[in-house]
């Protein structure tokens, strides 16, 4: 501050001296002192300029010039001459003994003018009241220690340099030397300055040059000395630019610690506000409110297609151009998977970040934190994301538009929401679907034609600037470059790599790609190793721009560099961008609501307005309810329907199987061998399993009787849908208890191996049971054989139809079968092989060609009904037969014995139906109801499967208007509390 002192004080001496001074001297100029023609020539060359303030010393040195003088005398005259020789020197000697006077009229200028100068500089300066704790202290109190009285006390006493006069030539170099003093030190000064200029300056602002250091001083030096200007010569400029590194790594190194201090103490104030202690707002709360918004934002526009304009950051590049080494910088952890040269991005990733006292990450969709201070914390984190990614993905496609929601929180990091999308390729290689490169353009064009998004365009710098393919796309996306920000990675290897350094510069400047930018960085996000951490390569950044010749020889501004600058400029645009654009977003909401509450009321007057969420718990508990009428069915219906639904199964395979071929026999105790052996080998394999299937489609059918019984004039058709899906997937998931088919098994053994018919009601029983069977059997067979020979008589004159050549030649066939039965009414089941040459030569000698197999097919039939016919004839003279049977039909041509069967297989229907029926309702029904639980929990935690399920307008319109009005809401805390902020 001395230097700078001494130097305006020589400016307002030299503003001191009046034009005129020099010119009223009788001495030619060629005989005057070096020094005197000096003064001389500058100052006599203006002659206009007005006269200082301070003119008191100027009236008192100019007086010393009009001194009375002699006559002019020729210089012929030696002795004259000579004592004029000596006055002009007595003359001269005086008014340089007046310099003290100078001096100390100038000290007076000199400090009027350093105050006047200070409070330009001053003004110049930006409003940096919201950056003061940045700043350290002492900074703002260098204009208090600035005192003028004692730069003044400073200067050099006037008797030392009265001492110094007589010798002039030593008078000529002092003035030299004090020249060169005050210029290095004014330089001093303003590179102080200067650094501190660009310690402080924001984003968009031109940093101060070293080339534009003294533009005071070197105006008013070229006006009163080319000397001057020259002095400043490159040697100088290299020396006052390499000081200016010097400060400003200081001042930066000293910001550092600072901020590290304040990181410590707000990251103690959080933890508080973390546990109760303060109740008040921090600023985590805003960032969170807003990415809720968004959040809810992407589920509404994918839904309803509306146009989401609320800010955010897109960070777009092409494939490894190091965007999400940049996004990591910013959020100051590796959270993001890492691959050499392979697509690592295949969705969209949002990035929450937000201030907090512990740096972790979240995920929307979980309570999980990861601690991003520990690298396995770290490494899981990573999985998670890749797992995400690949999951989103579908079959056969490379990328996938579905959005990874992240929160990242810690001390110090900016607030801001950015997007980081997949990396944009101009190939498509081996492995990616055929569409990979038109859905990654797709998908980066829905983020960046949002008028309000932030495009930050990552721009790999270690490669040619014509490879690149994204700066293109946002071009188009934002000609005029009013939202755009432009980042260039590996300017480390880019500086190394290029011959030409100014390539670089015109990139940073604009000129070298078409597209346009609010601002352009150039970064170092490492040294290409994944396992460099955050804190090395911030280092290593640094460490590289303070050596680089790029910022050392201003092709690059302080500003412009590091990701530390970066993500406060993107901050500040992000945060800029949302206040003013949030409300106008809110007021579209606004209306669109109002659009959706008319559209309700005009259409839905009288119903709730229930969204698809809580209709589904609705038809949930409607479902529930229907399953637990199941406990309320009576014993005896149960009983009544499975035994009815197990005779259906089983009466076949009785009748054929069983009951037919032991009646072939010849006698009752063969008829009785054939009838346990068969009805053994039934129970061992076939009769449980059809019991058991039996059980099940009745409990199926009863389910789906009820939940279509329950359905009255309340009932919602919007759950049919809902309900059929339910009972299918719940019907398809249940498993009858196989441990049961075994005591079934025994069980059904059992009850066919009694034959003791205790009273005539279980005989009359059995023999009805037997009448109603052999009738339906009956009945099938003569449909069956009408079926065969065609419409008879009646029907041909009633109906006009006939019979087809077929149908005929099975009705002769009958016919002469039937006379076969009339002669033979005990005959087998099976004609004989010469009975069957008979009938068909019978036939051909009436001119009926018939094959052997028909003639067999047909006798299977005649003979069924002819046996049936005679069974129930037998099964009404079984009538009176209990009493015969209480003797063993001892003395009695009548047996029943095929009453007997009948009465074991009805006594088995009946303990298997009750056995069913206790395990239906001790275990099945609640196993079933569990069932159904499980099935409306997964279909719950399934919004596609609700979205299938649960359609119509009235559903999508009561769930964008719960959607807009939660938006609406949310958005309206958001803007109040943004306005607090301010």
């Amino acid at each position: 501050m001395l230097r700078a002192g001494s130097a305006v004080t020589c400016i307002a001496c030299m503003n001191l001296l009046p034009s005129r001074m020099g010119v009223k001297f009788r001495v030619p100029l060629q005989k005057l002192h070096p020094l005197s023609r000096a003064i001389q020539h500058r100052y006599s060359s203006n002659n206009n300029q007005q006269r200082p303030p301070h003119c008191s010393a100027a009236r008192h040195y100019t007086s010393l010039s009009r001194l009375p003088m002699r006559p002019h005398k020729s210089r012929s005259g030696g002795h004259g001459y000579q004592q004029h020789r000596s006055f002009w020197v007595a003359r001269l000697a005086a008014r340089l003994l007046k310099l003290r006077y100078i001096l100390l009229g100038s000290a007076v200028g000199g400090g009027y003018t350093a105050k006047k100068t200070y409070d330009e500089w001053k003004d110049m300066f930006p409003d940096m009241s919201q950056y003061t704790w940045i700043v350290p202290d002492f900074v703002w109190e260098l204009s208090e220690n600035i005192d003028l009285d004692k730069l003044a006390s400073a200067l050099p006493e006037l008797e030392k340099i009265a001492k110094l006069l007589p010798d002039m030539e030593k008078i000529g170099e002092n003035f030299t030397f004090l020249k060169s003093l005050l210029s290095t030190g004014l330089g001093s000064e303003v590179n102080g300055a200067s650094g501190l200029h660009l310690l402080l300056e924001t984003t968009g602002e031109s940093t101060l040059r070293v080339t534009d250091v003294p533009p005071t001083s070197a105006a008013m030096s070229d006006s009163s000395d080319k000397q001057f200007k020259k002095s400043y010569d490159k040697e100088k400029i290299d020396q006052l630019q390499e000081e200016l590194l010097r400060t400003q790594s200081k001042y930066q190194r000293m910001l550092e610690r600072l901020e590290k201090e304040n990181k410590e103490l707000r990251k103690v104030v959080l933890q508080k506000d973390e546990k109760g202690i303060h109740q008040r707002n921090v600023k985590k709360s805003l960032i969170d409110m807003y990415s809720e918004v968004l959040d809810i934002l992407s589920y509404y526009d994918s839904n309803y297609n509306t146009q989401d304009h609320l800010p955010r950051v897109v960070v777009v590049g092409d494939q490894s151009a190091g965007k999400t080494s940049v996004l990591e910088m910013i959020a100051q952890a590796r959270i993001f998977p890492r691959g050499s040269g392979e697509m690592m991005t295949r969705s969209p990733v949002k990035v929450t970040l937000s201030e907090g006292p512990h740096h972790v990450a979240i995920f929307k969709d979980s309570t999980r934190e990861f601690d991003l201070g520990k690298e396995e914390d770290l490494a899981a984190l990573r999985h998670e994301i890749e797992l995400r990614m690949r999951k989103s993905v579908k079959e056969g496609q490379t990328v996938s538009p579905e959005t990874i929601s992240l929160s990242v929180k810690g001390p110090g990091i900016q607030r801001m929401v950015l997007v980081d999308l997949p990396g944009v390729i101009s190939t498509v290689t081996a492995g990616m679907a055929a569409d990979t490169k038109e859905t990654i353009f797709s998908i980066s064009k829905a983020y960046m034609q949002n008028p309000n998004a932030i495009i930050l365009c990552i721009q790999d710098g270690s490669v040619d600037a014509e490879r690149s393919i994204v700066t293109d796309l946002v071009s188009q996306m934002d000609p005029q470059g009013k939202r755009t920000i432009f980042v260039l990675t590996k300017v480390d290897l880019a500086e190394k790599n290029l011959a030409s350094p100014s390539r670089i510069q015109q990139i940073v400047e604009g000129k070298l790609f078409p597209m346009k930018a609010l601002g352009y960085f150039a970064v170092v996000t490492g040294k290409g190793s994944s396992n460099e951490s955050i804190d090395s390569i911030k280092d290593y950044e640094e460490d590289f721009f303070q050596k680089s010749r790029l910022l050392r020889d201003g092709m690059l501004k302080a500003h412009q560099v590091t990701t530390k600058n970066l993500s406060l400029a993107v901050s500040d645009c992000f945060w800029k961008m949302v206040r003013e654009s949030v409300e106008q977003q809110a007021d579209v909401f606004k209306a669109s609501r109002f659009n959706l509450e008319t559209e309700w009321k005009n259409n839905y007057p009288r119903l709730r307005e229930l969204d698809r969420n809580e209709l589904y718990e609705k038809a949930k508990n409607e479902i529930l309810d229907e399953v637990i009428s199941l406990s309320q069915v009576t014993p005896k219906h149960w009983e009544s329907i499975l035994q009815k639904k197990l005779w259906e199964r089983v009466s076949t395979h009785v009748i054929e199987n069983i009951y037919l071929p032991a009646a072939q026999t010849m006698n009752s105790g063969t008829f009785n061998t054939t009838v346990d052996i068969k009805l053994k080998q039934w129970t061992d394999k076939q009769l449980p399993h059809k019991a058991l299937e039996v059980a099940w489609e009745t409990l199926q059918e009863e389910f789906a009787r009820f939940m279509a019984e329950y359905k009255g004039k309340d009932q919602d058709d919007i759950f049919d849908k809902l309900k059929e899906a339910v009972k299918d997937e719940s019907i398809k998931r249940h498993k009858w208890n196989e441990r049961a088919m075994d005591s079934l098994r025994v069980i059904q053994h059992n009850a066919l191996e009694d034959c003791s018919i205790t009273d005539k009601p279980q005989w009359d029983a059995a023999i009805q049971f037997m009448e109603e069977t052999l009738q339906s059997r009956l009945k099938d067979t003569d449909s069956i054989i009408a079926d065969m020979v065609g419409p008879d008589w009646k029907q041909r004159w009633l109906s006009w139809t006939n019979r087809t050549p077929e149908q005929h030649i099975r009705n002769e066939t009958k016919n002469e079968l039937e006379r076969v039965l009339k002669l033979h009414e005990d005959h087998t089941a099976y004609l004989a092989n010469d009975e069957v040459t008979t009938v068909r030569k019978n036939l051909e000698a009436r001119g009926v060609d018939v094959d052997p197999v028909l003639i067999k097919d047909t006798w299977h039939q005649l003979y069924r009904r002819h046996f049936l016919q005679k069974a129930l004839l037998h099964c009404n003279l079984c009538r009176r037969g209990f009493y015969y049977y209480q003797r063993h039909f001892v003395d009695s041509e009548l047996e029943c014995n095929d009453v007997v069967l009948f009465w074991r297989i009805q006594r088995m229907l009946a303990i298997t139906a009750n056995t069913l029926r206790q395990q239906l309702t001790n275990t099945e029904v609640r196993r079933l109801e569990k069932n159904v639980k499980e099935v409306l929990e997964d279909f719950g935690e399934d919004t596609e499967k609700k979205v299938q399920l649960i359609t119509g307008r009235r559903v999508q319109l009561a769930e964008d208007l719960k959607k807009v009005r939660e938006i609406q809401e949310k958005l309206e805390a958001f803007i109040e509390a943004l306005h607090k902020e301010k």
